[in-house]
Parts: C-alpha cells; sequence; structure tokens
C-alpha cells in the first residue's frame, strides 16, 4: 500500500482529470462541473494550498503549491496542452481553444444540440490526436459516444452504445488503448495503429467488483503499468501490463476520480477528488493529493493542431 499526502483544501467540487504541463513545470486540473481549470504551481513555505474560491486569480496561500481558478465555460471536463500555443478543453458540447492563459480564444461548433448530454474524459493518442467521451447527465444506458478531434479540428465520431465514456489512455509503445466505460466495470483494451487511428480488438483488460468501486480515469506508467481511480472505492489501483493488481494507494475520499504523473522526472502521481452528491461529512473531498509510487510516468502527449 502506497500512501497519499493532500496537496490543496477541498477546493472542487467534482475535481477531474489531471495533466501535467511540462512548458510550465505545473499540473492542471479541472472543477468540471463549475467550468473552471485549475491550476498548481509552486510557492514557498509548508503545509496544503487554498483554494482561490470561485472566479479567477491566486489563492492566498501558506503553502508550497498555490491553486489559480480559470473560468472557461458551463463545463470544463478536461484540459490538454496544445502542441502550438495554450490549451484545449474539453466542455459540454465540444472543445474550446483557449491562451496560454486559459483565456478561450475560439470555440469549435457543438458536436449535439441535445441538452441532457455533457463531454466527460479524454487524453490525446501517441500522434496528438484528442479522444474525449460524452455521458448524460441522467447517465441514460447507451446514449453517449467516443469522438476523435484531429489536427485539423474536425471531430468524428468513433464508439457509439457508451453510457459514461471515462478514461483513456494509450501503452508506453502505442500499440494499445486502455479505455473506460464506467457501468461496465472493467477497463478494456484495444489494439491501436497510430499511424490510422484505428481501434479494433476490444476485450477486457481487468474487471471490478463492484463493491470495490467503479473505474473512473486512469492514466500509464513508463513500464506499461495502468493506474486506474475507483469512484466510490477511496483507492487508486496499478495494474500491472499482464492484468495483475500489484498496488493499491488508499485516499481519504471515496470519490476517487482520475490520476496522472507529475513533478520532477515525472515521478509523483496525482490524485483527484469529488464531493459532487455528497450527504455525509466527508473534509477530504474534492482536494488533490500525491503520491510516490516508485516509478515514472509517461510524458504527455499534447493536441497537434
Amino acid at each position: 500500500m502506497v500512501d497519499a499526502t493532500q496537496v490543496t483544501d477541498p477546493c472542487c467540487r467534482h475535481g477531474e482529470g489531471p495533466v501535467w504541463d511540462p512548458r510550465t513545470d505545473r499540473l492542471l486540473w479541472v472543477d468540471m462541473l463549475d467550468g473552471d481549470v485549475l491550476t498548481l504551481s509552486s510557492g514557498t513555505g509548508e503545509g496544503p494550498a487554498l483554494s482561490s474560491g470561485t472566479g479567477e486569480g491566486p489563492a492566498l496561500s501558506p503553502g508550497t503549491e498555490q491553486v489559480t481558478r480559470h473560468h472557461v465555460d458551463t463545463v470544463a471536463a478536461v484540459v490538454r496542452p496544445r502542441g502550438s500555443e495554450g490549451y484545449l478543453v474539453a466542455v459540454e458540447r465540444g472543445f474550446v481553444l483557449t491562451d496560454a492563459g486559459l483565456r478561450p480564444v475560439r470555440r469549435l461548433p457543438e458536436l449535439w444540440t441535445d441538452p441532457n448530454l455533457r463531454m466527460n474524459e479524454g487524453g490525446c493518442d501517441p500522434a496528438g490526436r484528442f479522444y474525449c467521451g460524452s455521458m448524460a447527465y441522467d447517465v441514460r444506458p447507451g446514449a453517449a459516444a467516443l469522438y476523435r478531434l484531429e489536427a485539423d479540428l474536425e471531430a468524428r465520431r468513433v464508439l457509439d452504445g457508451i453510457t459514461i465514456s471515462n478514461g483513456i489512455a494509450w501503452s508506453p509503445d502505442g500499440s494499445l488503448a486502455y479505455y473506460v466505460d464506467t457501468p461496465t466495470q472493467r477497463v478494456d483494451v484495444f489494439d491501436y495503429d497510430p499511424e490510422t487511428a484505428l481501434l479494433s480488438g476490444r476485450r477486457p483488460f481487468v474487471r471490478i467488483e463492484e463493491s470495490d468501486g467503479s473505474p473512473d480515469g486512469l492514466t500509464l506508467d513508463a513500464e506499461g503499468g495502468v493506474w486506474v481511480a475507483l469512484w466510490g472505492g477511496g483507492e487508486v489501483r496499478r495494474y500491472a501490463p499482464d492484468g495483475r493488481l500489484d498496488v493499491r494507494i488508499a485516499l481519504p475520499a471515496r470519490q476517487v476520480t482520475a490520476c496522472t504523473f507529475g513533478g520532477p522526472e515525472l515521478r509523483d502521481l496525482y490524485v483527484t477528488t469529488s464531493r459532487l452528491g455528497l450527504t455525509d461529512p466527508e473534509p477530504a473531498a474534492g482536494a488533490l493529493f500525491r503520491a510516490s509510487p516508485g516509478v515514472a510516468g509517461l510524458p504527455v502527449i499534447p493536441f497537434r493542431d
């Protein structure tokens, strides 16, 4: 069992989608249903950082890190660096391009008009194509889809019949794509061709018991290990490339949403959590955590626009 340290206060209602930006040596993640992108940057002193609340601007922080909040849209589902400059943010019904200061500069055409659907989670393949999936607000089975945004800024639907499109990430050599549709209680794996972007041969990689929580966001390490956040399970798990469970990280928050590697040499694992819908007190829910699991992560692939 690996320990995790709380590094912010519960600054998010629904924290999600962490990513490390090597250009600025900072972590970004989203407070999804508030439409905000948060950044974590180094400061001085000791202790956890304080959130900035609503609006933009830095937190008043006595800690080693400082949280800054940037409002982007009604929903900010996931953020990724762009290859040119700035960031790509998945919003409720599509995508927004921002500048380096996370100010929106271009809104792409909406992918649907149904107000009952929203974007949820995504990531870039080895060639820099951005995959992002949706879900229904009422979690209607089969209502969602997975989309691929190309460098020409055209989005194409690549999977249908999904319920909660969640974590997606690629193996170190790019030949495998790991994917979560949360209600299936599985992490699935596809064969992947980075040249043609063909997903094929979908099959279960691991199955998770409902009593252990539900698979949410995921990331891979440099050895091909798959790290999965368990919503309702208060845990992040590492599965070896053969599907064997070999590391567990317990957190003092049940609703664990996603994880990513960052920090010096990508050896820190950052974990987001949520307090969405909680009716009983859980003081750490919505905070950001960090662990040192003893393995390095993979560098983020920027969206190549």
